[in-house]
């Protein structure tokens, strides 16, 4: 229950500014506790992004457990505009002879007349019983609404036929909508300009397996429903094939296979411009009168790129967590109250909170450790390496001359580096990347190694500083905190007690004076009767 609060009334004094100036002599403690709560944060966040830094490092190194990071291959092409090709990390280096005699197609079937009658022009977009005397040849839905089918062929030959229902309140785009959504793939659409329409297959290739079936069309039609696609569409055949059949010749063109020989010797089909062939992916553009040249070579230029990259990236990393090993402890700056920062400008409550941050990890061991780890890890030799392959500096990968860089790396010869790429891509990745027999350090390669290191290093860190997703009591930061919290409100709680207590003793102060008042009042009134 409250205390019944009464001003200065009586005496005359500012009641509320004695107790708050009571009460800030009071929170001092409690803005100590905070202090150590920011300080607390402060120091998690720092750990927390020392952590980010090891987490890129480690995916750098997975990166150089890749074998096309050494391995990558250059294409050339004596006609880059007929015949290109793509080499992959195990593609021998050579050169590879291509002619091409075909390029593959997509069927395409076009109205062979325009579909609107003249004088007129047909709206896609309207319903067909609005606009029947502007077809050439109109629909007729006296019967009710009219069938057609279509069928094409799947890569393995299987037709896929489907039917389909045309409504006098259908639109042309309506009926072009469900060939485009049905599974035949094909892609169908009307020309304004050319008053025509246009069916194609989305795929390149002749899938026909049987030539009778529609006489060898992609896109085929069977004249007993043909009515529509033939007249309509003015996608006319002419005559029946063979007579009476019931089967319309196809007016397509295109849906052809590629054909090209390799090294003069093998030919193959393929059904789309694009084929791989002993590991090397070829790219048909254009047909070749003769042979032309494609030369596959190592790529050191991206495995040296890829190594410096890596190198880089060590050398960012060690600056900035041996940044904050020596960082200065300015202790004389402890975090602001939310008072001190109301009486200070932005720019001074950032000098202030900088030198308040820094040094919060200074020397901290298991930082200290993780380096010192990993500079081993980097310098020990691999066991059974390739003579010339077992160490960095026999790549030209040094230590910095500069004590001061801590550990840095330089690479000290680019040329024997690439040399060295150039020489034995296999085996300048194996230092990297061998994975050893897994427990043994010096067996492994200096990425394995790294990535290792790290992920002790990282897990070490977490559990003192955790995650962002974790909650307090799975690390000891974080119980710091909750303990920290845990003071806060107890300290709260006291100074509304203290605060209660101070407006109890100043009311009754208050009540007192008002009675002794009284009192003298009544005297007063006595003495002048």
């Amino acid at each position: 229950m409250s205390t019944m609060r009464i001003g200065g009334l009586a005496s005359g004094m500012d009641i509320d500014q004695l107790v708050g100036d009571l009460m800030k002599a009071e929170r001092i403690p409690l803005d100590k506790i905070k202090q150590k709560k920011q300080i607390l944060e402060w120091q998690r966040d720092e750990y927390r992004e020392m952590n980010k830094l090891m987490y890129e490092m480690q995916t750098a190194a997975r990166d150089m457990n890749y074998e096309k990071t050494y391995a990558s291959k250059t294409t050339t092409s004596s006609n880059e505009g007929a015949v290109s090709a793509t080499a992959f990390p195990s593609t021998l280096s050579g050169t590879y002879k291509v002619k091409v005699d075909r390029l593959a197609s997509a069927a395409v079937r076009v109205s062979q007349d325009t579909v609107s009658a003249s004088g007129e022009k047909i709206d896609a977009s309207k319903a067909f019983k609005d606009q029947l005397a502007s077809f050439k040849a109109a629909p007729d839905f006296s019967s009710g609404p009219i069938s057609f089918t279509l069928a094409t062929f799947k890569e393995d030959g299987t037709k896929v036929v489907k039917p389909f229902n045309v409504s006098e309140t259908d639109t042309l785009n309506d009926v072009l909508k469900k060939i485009n959504d049905s599974d035949l793939g094909i892609r169908a659409f009307y020309d304004s300009t050319a008053d025509k329409v246009v069916m194609e297959r989305t795929v390149t290739g002749d899938f026909n397996k049987n030539p009778l079936e529609y006489l060898g069309a992609e896109i085929g039609y069977n004249g007993t429903t043909a009515g529509f696609i033939a007249n309509v569409l003015q996608m006319k055949a002419g005559t029946e094939t063979p007579a009476g059949s019931g089967v319309w010749k196809t007016t397509e063109t295109g849906g052809t296979n590629a054909k090209f020989t390799y090294n003069g010797s093998l030919t193959v089909e393929p059904p789309t411009n694009e084929y791989k062939i002993n590991n090397i992916q070829f790219n048909f553009k254009q047909v070749t009168a003769g042979e032309e040249t494609i030369t596959v070579g190592n790529n050191t230029e991206a495995a040296f790129d890829s190594i410096v990259k890596f190198v880089n990236k060590y050398n960012e990393m060690i600056e900035k967590i041996n940044g904050k090993l020596d960082e200065k402890r300015y202790r004389d700056y402890q975090p602001l109250s939310d008072d001190e920062k109301e009486a200070m400008e932005e720019k001074q409550i950032e000098l202030w909170e900088e030198k308040a941050k820094s040094g919060l990890i200074r020397n901290d061991s298991t930082l200290s450790n993780g380096l010192n780890n990993l500079r081993l890890d980097f310098y020990s030799p691999l066991e059974g390496a390739l003579k010339g392959f077992g160490q960095l500096a026999e790549l030209g990968i040094k230590t910095t001359s500069n004590y001061g860089d801590k550990g840095k790396l330089v690479i000290d010869n680019e040329e024997l580096l690439k040399s060295k790429l150039a020489e034995n891509p296999d085996a300048v990745y194996k230092l990297f990347a061998t994975d050893g027999d897994g427990k043994t350090r010096s067996t492994m390669g200096i990425a394995e190694r790294l990535i290792k290191t790290i992920d002790s290093t990282i897990k070490t860190i977490e559990e003192k500083a955790g995650k962002s997703t974790w909650v307090n009591d799975k690390f000891t930061l974080g119980k710091n905190l909750n303990d920290v919290d845990n003071q806060i409100n107890r300290f709260e709680d006291r100074l509304l007690q203290i605060e209660d207590r101070y407006w109890r003793q100043f009311t009754a102060m208050e009540k007192a004076i008002q009675r002794s008042n009284s009192q003298s009042m009544y005297l007063m009134q006595q003495f002048n009767m």
